[in-house]
């Protein structure tokens, strides 16, 4: 009986479990960072490939540009930058010739007495922003077909004027329209032209065409001036252009202005500034433009 009551007296051992309690879950939160790292840089690789898919050549070179710091002065200064990239960006403010009619930046420049379409961002902007691009795409298409001119495409610019559509082609450092102080088209300023016939020989569209020159002075004892020689490449133009199978009767008016519409307003002796203007007449323009003139222009003087 004693042996039994000494038994019971002896305490049950105590059991001490001890339990490790990992903060953060299983490996901890440290995943959770890169994880989130991943799928950022997922959504900007996607985005990249959208952007490259949902633009053009010219649109993604004004891409880059924006996000060069090395060209901000350049593209302050002009709207077309000679830069490293050749492009500008969309938010450059431009200089078009006020006398066309255009303001503000390459992304929202509106022609003046335009109004608006019935809704905002679509209607008539967007129609009128598919057809620029179709032309513009026209043009390029068919000097990239011929390998001696397909580097002339970044001498033609399409852009909306008040009276209709503009078509720039540019004098350039390595490109000159005409031999230099004359009317006489240069052979890739013919193939150009040739082009530009078979573009708009199949519109109906009047067309004036404008000729400008640079501020250059000429030498002593020449007795030609800019007014005679911006018109004379206007009409040298026009005889180009109907040569190529316009038909006459379109062209409705030629001008000279000579140096006093600049393209670079900060730089009138830029190359740039030496173009022909070739303007499709819409809508009012077209109405206003009345039957077909004798070749001439105001700078016919």
């Amino acid at each position: 009986m004693a042996e039994a009551d000494a038994k019971l007296a002896i305490p049950a051992p105590i059991i001490v479990k001890k339990v490790t309690i990992i903060e953060g879950g299983h490996h901890g939160g440290a995943w959770k960072v890169a994880y989130a790292d991943f799928v950022t840089a997922m959504m900007a690789f996607f985005l990249l490939l959208w952007l490259l898919g949902a633009t053009e050549e010219k649109q993604r070179k004004g891409i880059a540009d924006y996000f060069t710091p090395t060209l901000v002065k350049m593209r302050q200064e002009s709207a077309g930058a000679d830069g490293l990239l050749g492009g500008s960006s969309i938010t450059d403010a431009d200089n078009y010739p006020n006398r066309q009619g255009q303001t503000g930046t390459r992304s929202i420049t509106i022609p003046r007495g335009v109004t608006g379409g019935p809704a905002e961002g679509g209607g008539r902007g967007e129609l009128d922003s598919k057809k620029l691009k179709e032309l513009q795409d026209k043009i390029d298409k068919k000097l990239v077909q011929r390998r001696q001119l397909r580097h002339l495409a970044r001498q033609v610019r399409v852009m909306r004027s008040p009276e209709g559509i503009r078509i720039d082609l540019m004098d350039n450092a390595d490109f000159s329209m005409f031999e230099l102080g004359t009317t006489i088209l240069t052979k890739e300023a013919r193939g150009l032209l040739q082009v530009m016939a078979e573009t708009l020989k199949d519109e109906s569209a009047p067309l004036i065409l404008r000729g400008h020159t640079d501020s250059l002075p000429w030498r002593g004892g020449v007795t030609a001036n800019n007014w005679s020689l911006s018109s004379g490449r206007a009409e040298a133009t026009r005889q180009a252009l109907v040569l190529g199978g316009v038909a006459q009767k379109r062209i409705v008016r030629i001008e000279g202005v000579a140096d006093t519409e600049p393209l670079v307003a900060d730089s009138p002796a830029d190359p740039r500034n030496r173009r022909i203007s070739l303007l499709l007449l819409e809508g009012r323009g077209a109405a206003k433009s009345g039957p077909q003139q004798e070749a001439g222009g105001k700078g016919k003087r």
